[in-house]
């Protein structure tokens, strides 16, 4: 073999080598649309890039739909935000651990006029009621994601009658549930001058973040059934043999490391934390 030829065979296999050392440091990560929405991953996951050299490659979608990729095999590793649904998610062998990673909240959004004088509600649940005693315009994700599932918690809380679906029976003409992501259902929301339930983070981002920002307001915060913790959770190599577990799990703890933490805390718009760091 001739020397110009061995240092071609050397160079491919170089170049192979670190291809292929490359691809095996992506993970795969399904997780709500709010993390994409809000403009967090952006942020976050070049960071982690930079710490560990591990790729993350997103796939963003409701968090029902998300919790069913890691159930099927299809991610590495999952990062939503509907607790119970983690932690039955792990208590059925599909995750390996459940780590509190961040929160933020939800917040009930509307006109600016607030029509059905929603800020003056005593609680949230009062406030369900007062929507639908007005039929006021109301926005629902309907997307199995862990804000339509708080959604539904609060129609029920409410005492009104719902569906099989959990919606407001007498939701005709005013209740308008579209199946799609949190951006979207503000967008929608702001078209019928609507309410719509959304996390604050992706509300931020939409309402200053953006070159066309959304009108809608805040209407009512604050109430303790409007908490949002957000988790993270490698999905169980035992049940998928191919899941690149060690990267996933590397992300995981890197998230609820100091540096992790520093980084989430980090991501403000205009001045404000879009996520608290909540670690334990």
């Amino acid at each position: 073999m001739n020397r110009a030829l061995m240092v071609a065979l050397g160079l491919f296999l170089v170049c192979f080598t670190s291809s292929a050392w490359a691809e095996d440091k992506v993970i795969t990560m399904s997780t709500t649309t709010s993390t994409e929405a809000s403009g967090l991953l952006d942020y976050l996951l070049p960071e982690f890039q930079k710490d560990t050299g591990i790729t993350v490659k997103v796939m963003a979608k409701g968090t029902g739909a998300a919790l069913k990729d890691g159930m099927d095999g299809n991610a590495d590793v999952v990062f939503v935000h509907d607790e119970k649904r983690e932690k039955q998610f792990v208590e059925e062998g599909y995750g390996t651990q459940r780590y509190y990673v961040m929160y933020n909240d939800f917040i009930m959004v509307g006109p600016a006029e607030d029509p059905v004088k929603l800020k003056s509600a005593p609680s949230i649940v009062e406030g369900m009621k007062v929507i639908a005693a007005a039929k006021a315009p109301f926005v629902s994700r309907g997307d199995n994601s862990g804000t339509h599932a708080r959604e539904k918690q609060l129609w029920a809380a409410s005492g009104l009658p719902v569906n099989d679906s959990g919606a407001p029976q007498d939701g005709e003409g005013w209740y308008f549930s579209i199946g799609q992501g949190m951006g979207e259902a503000l967008i929608f929301a702001q078209e019928k001058m609507g309410y719509v339930l959304a996390d604050r983070g992706t509300y931020l981002n939409y309402k200053y973040g953006r070159s066309e920002p959304l009108a809608l307001e805040i209407v009512y915060e604050g109430d303790d059934l409007l908490k949002n913790p957000y988790g993270v959770i490698p999905v169980n190599p035992a049940k998928h043999p191919h899941v690149k577990f060690e990267l996933a799990d590397t992300f995981a703890k890197w998230l609820v490391s100091d540096r992790g933490q520093d980084v989430i805390g980090g991501y403000k718009l205009l001045g404000q934390p879009l996520f608290y760091p909540d670690a334990k």
